[in-house]
């Protein structure tokens, strides 16, 4: 997916792809990450979700990265938050207290300007990407925090019925991203109220990573 495409969504205000609200799903299914009060997550491709509202108010540190500048300022501003704003090489860093993200190509941040992350949360990453970037991001999320547990929303629907993005990203996919590094678990599987932008059945899939070798399924 070219960079622009999504560039263009956030200039153009087409963010329907933006929930209103924290994802069910996460709050749902948060727990099973067992995570501390205090511990750091990481959010790929964050946009502006509420999730990240969500989390903060859970007591948790967040990190996300984000390509669209505009997404993360109006993040801070619906945080009503205002930013420290560095540049770390190729990208800027948004940071505040508990909060830190990193605007520019995801594949350009790296493990030491990341830093530590106790869990990832990927609501909107994998699925953003097409087929063949999907491999190369999951290997690159692994680099870059060294496979710490995660926490996947994937979309599971007839790709011929529609373009995406969204993508579906399968059960089999999943495991031929993340089964040499993860022992993965599938938690639940929701129909996608309405379908898929009103047009195609989907499931939406939760998915608990955990670090381990081998492949295993729930």
């Amino acid at each position: 997916m070219e960079k622009s495409f999504w560039l263009q969504k956030w200039q153009k205000n087409e963010i329907g792809f933006h929930n209103p609200e924290a994802h069910p799903l996460l709050v749902e299914h948060f727990p099973l990450l067992e995570l501390p009060p205090g511990a750091r997550l990481f959010l790929p491709l964050c946009g502006k979700t509420l999730d990240i509202h969500w989390l903060l108010a859970q007591g948790y540190r967040v990190a996300g990265a984000e390509l669209s500048e505009m997404a993360v300022q109006q993040l801070f501003e619906e945080l009503a938050l205002t930013p420290e704003v560095t540049e770390e090489g190729a990208l800027k860093h948004y940071r505040s207290e508990g909060l830190d993200i990193f605007v520019g190509d995801i594949f350009q941040l790296r493990h030491e300007t990341l830093g530590p992350v106790d869990a990832i949360y990927d609501r909107a990453a994998l699925v953003a990407l097409p087929q063949p970037m999907r491999q190369q991001y999951a290997v690159h999320l692994q680099e870059l925090t060294g496979t710490t547990p995660q926490l996947l929303i994937s979309f599971d629907y007839d790709q011929s019925q529609l373009p995406g993005p969204p993508f579906c990203v399968d059960d089999e996919e999943v495991q031929r991203l993340y089964g040499a590094g993860y022992v993965l678990q599938l938690v639940d599987a929701v129909d996608v109220a309405g379908g898929l932008k009103g047009k195609v059945a989907a499931l939406e899939k939760v998915w608990h990573l955990q670090p381990g070798t081998g492949e295993g399924n729930g």
